[in-house]
């Protein structure tokens, strides 16, 4: 019986917190935050515009920095594909600057220090005092709906994945 009480429970916060996570066919989840250089954005700005939201868990590590790389080095792919690219993460503002110059990244990084965009969006994760953005992305089509939730990216192909995957939504 305990063991029957503990998946009730497991099950029980595994649903609730799908339950704030962003999902496909659904309007995605606002935010208001500061970018790299302390202007605030919020999902409204690219109303109108095809819009990959990355989330990643911390600037300037191995993984992130080669998804942000890669997106900096297909923007054009991307742009000509009528998108936008905003990444996300917990770091602060100071940090996204200091990420976004060293790597000359040419889109909107936002600093989500509180993590209630990266919950709103079901991405967020705690390890002990820690919380960071899990690497998952979304596609947002121009009306504001999550029309692709990438939970397994690989930062070395998420990108093209991510530009075959506009093309065809937009062909459709």
């Amino acid at each position: 019986m305990k063991f029957l009480s503990i998946a009730v429970l497991f099950l029980a916060i595994s649903l609730a917190a799908s339950a704030q996570a962003a999902t496909v066919g659904e309007p995605a989840p606002d935010f208001e935050l500061a970018d790299q250089y302390g202007e605030t954005h919020s999902l409204e700005d690219f109303r109108g515009k095809w819009l990959v939201v990355f989330f990643y868990p911390k600037a300037d590590t191995p993984g992130c920095t080669t998804e942000a790389c890669n997106f900096r080095d297909n923007i054009y792919a991307i742009r000509g594909a009528g998108a936008e690219v905003v990444g996300i993460s917990v770091d602060s503002v100071e940090d996204q600057k200091k990420f976004s110059e060293k790597y000359k990244l040419p889109f909107t990084i936002l600093s989500d220090t509180g993590g209630e965009t990266c919950d709103d969006y079901g991405v967020l994760r705690s390890f002990g005092s820690m919380e960071v953005a899990n690497r998952e992305s979304f596609l947002v089509n121009p009306e504001g709906i999550v029309i692709k939730h990438y939970e397994k990216v690989s930062p070395d192909t998420h990108t093209q994945d991510v530009i075959v995957d506009l093309k065809q939504f937009q062909a459709e």
